[in-house]
């Protein structure tokens, strides 16, 4: 004896009129502001071994190391223009 369970499709395509989705963007997110976004980037090995010995001496995760590192290459950048 099989038992199924079925869900029926709902064909409700009715959306209430103050819901207006005609200047969304597809894949646009909302990121708040100081938050922390993970992502995987690819680095050469020697860099990593620096940078995560660097961390390790300063007591800090090696994320938080390379975003104070990048801030301050954006700031010197900007001073630049």
């Amino acid at each position: 004896m099989f038992l199924t369970f079925f869900s029926p499709t709902i064909h409700d395509d009715h959306m209430p009129d103050e819901i207006d989705f005609g200047k969304g963007v597809r894949g646009l997110h909302y990121i708040p502001p100081n938050a922390k976004v993970y992502l995987t980037a690819s680095i050469e090995q020697s860099v990593w071994r620096y940078f995560s010995a660097k961390a390790r001496k300063k007591g800090v995760d090696l994320s938080e190391l390379l975003t104070e590192v990048l801030k301050r290459d954006i700031e010197i950048n900007e001073a630049l223009k």
